[in-house]
């Protein structure tokens, strides 16, 4: 029989002061706070098992919970919605006060929590860990995962189910059982400091490729490439199976080890209060995992949780329904809406920054374009393929891609290095129509035409800081990867579209009388033998 969703950390009380400031103090520039409201709600791993028991699961919360005012607050939240078992010996309960002025917290005010831990686990723990469908840390300094005893039954939780850790840097060091491990941004490059201070050294450029048979020669040109390499430098220290590090509105990048990393871009949402993102992000990935999937998939529903939590008002909007407030905040704008010209965040203009017109396809453009970008200090993002008979699963990545930098260069196979690849039928569509319609998308600022059958020598000349794979690559040596450790680039995979691929196209034509080019196009599968996830797009 499938156990519940074991939440085991740090429970702590979130309160809101929400006020209007419309002037200054006369004696000091500071807001002065006017109609002031509160808002309370579950924070640290309390709110990590509401969110989980939100979207449907049994949940426990193993936490220490003191028989004071917060501690009695936090549990009437918690009734009824989830199951605690209080741990002894963890001090007041602590509670974190945010002052927000118009919104804008302008100050924070923390009290309890004496970071001793806890006492002797009631064996009723054990028995929980021991028959979870999943377990989820939610470590939030307090010294809980330090326990000696916590730490071997987590260790051995993590050997019969999924078993996810939201570190923090005060707290214990993840367990080498545990199945993923979820630092945010900020986390995983003070982790990785803290551990080259001590002596410990990324092992390799993680830029696709096994065996450490890469050492970078540049330092890295963009965050997902200095991510990459923190990802590389944790998996090493902890053995754990694989980190996912957090980036915020850039996605998660999803690392094992060995091949490239994925990244799995977010929603644009713009200003939003981010307060328990990193809690949705986690309770989300456990709850999948729990669910039986696979890591990948976890990360893909973990980071579509997070940003509808933050698109439909977040933390805010959870204190809200606690309280039974029948108001509704809407969600901060429309994530599918385009951006403006005028935007700073918007692409680049195309040909802003070319003088003369080359033929559709020259390197010409695209070197042009990467130069300008870079002058500015934006990221050049590239990605290559076929791209014969474009279809949704196309363009999906290519916006995925467009969206983790400042412009899209796609490097695009000529017809005789398609021919080579996928056989005399192939391509469908002559290059320089490909080339076109891939330039009428918004999403794509420059197309490269080559001839070879992967595209290095045309990257050597672009100098991209990001290469951008479809999610059949995932953790598979990419011949890119070597290049492009030349100038710290990076090489990353991102999840396909499901059910969509050239290949299938060809078959449906070829199904309802396409005739026999159809038929021997088809010839040559489009996708390698690795998926992200289920589905092939290339």
């Amino acid at each position: 029989m499938k156990g519940p969703l074991v939440v085991l950390g740090d429970a702590l009380l979130d309160i809101d002061m929400v006020g209007r400031a419309d002037r200054l103090c006369p004696d000091a520039a500071a807001p002065v706070l006017e109609d002031v409201t509160e808002q309370a709600r579950p924070g640290g791993a309390a709110l990590a098992a509401l969110l989980a028991a939100m979207d449907g699961h049994e949940v426990v919360l193993v936490t220490p919970l003191a028989e004071d005012e917060a501690g009695h607050r936090l549990r009437g939240m918690l009734e009824g919605r989830v199951r605690v078992v209080a741990l002894p010996g963890g001090g007041s309960t602590s509670v974190k006060r945010r002052i927000l002025a118009s919104g804008q917290s302008v100050a924070r005010l923390d009290s309890g929590g004496s970071g001793s831990g806890c006492g002797p686990l009631p064996s009723e723990v054990e028995v929980l860990l021991s028959r979870a469908a999943a377990v989820l840390v939610s470590d939030y300094g307090r010294g809980v995962t330090g326990h000696a005893h916590v730490q071997e039954l987590l260790t051995r939780a993590g050997q019969s189910c999924p078993l996810v850790w939201d570190p923090h840097p005060r707290g214990a060091a993840p367990v080498s059982t545990a199945r993923l491990v979820t630092p945010n941004q900020s986390e995983a490059a003070l982790f990785a400091g803290q551990l080259e201070s001590a002596g410990q050294h990324r092992p390799y450029a993680h830029n696709g490729q096994r065996g450490g048979s890469i050492q970078p020669s540049a330092a890295p040109s963009s965050p997902v490439a200095a991510a990459a390499g923190q990802a590389d430098l944790l998996l090493k220290a902890w053995g754990v199976s694989a980190v996912v590090i957090t980036m915020g509105s850039n996605g998660a990048l999803l690392s094992y080890g060995c091949g490239a990393p994925a990244l799995i871009p977010a929603t644009t949402l713009g200003r939003v209060d981010t307060c328990g993102a990193g809690d949705s992000f986690a309770a989300a990935a456990a709850g999948a995992l729990a669910n039986g999937a696979l890591t990948a998939e976890a990360i893909q529903y973990a980071v579509a949780a997070a940003s509808s939590f933050l698109a439909s008002g977040g933390a805010t909007t959870i204190a809200r329904s606690l309280q039974d407030d029948p108001a509704q905040p809407q969600p901060p704008g429309d994530p599918a809406q385009p951006r403006s010209p005028g935007d700073p965040a918007a692409p680049p203009e195309r040909g802003a920054a070319v003088t003369t017109t080359p033929p559709v396809g020259s390197a010409a453009v695209a070197e042009t374009l990467g130069r300008s970008i870079r002058a500015r200090g934006g990221i050049v993002v590239a990605t290559g393929g076929c791209f014969d008979l474009l279809h949704a699963g196309h363009i999906a990545t290519l916006r995925d891609a467009r969206e983790m930098g400042d412009c899209l260069i796609v490097c695009l196979n000529s017809d005789d290095s398609v021919r080579r690849q996928k056989g005399p039928q192939r391509p469908l569509v002559p290059e320089q129509d490909r080339a076109e319609v891939l330039l009428a998308l918004a999403c794509v600022d420059a197309v490269v035409i080559f001839g070879e059958d992967t595209p290095e020598r045309v990257l050597g000349r672009l100098r991209p800081d990001l290469w951008v794979k479809g999610g059949d690559y995932v953790g598979t040596n990419l011949p890119e990867a070597a290049v492009l450790a030349r100038w710290g680039g990076q090489a990353v995979v991102l999840p396909y579209l499901a059910g969509r691929s050239t290949t299938q196209l060809v078959h449906s034509a070829a199904a309802s009388g396409g005739g026999a080019a159809a038929r021997n196009g088809a010839a040559a599968s489009d996708s390698p033998a690795r998926p992200l996830a289920e589905g092939v797009n290339r």
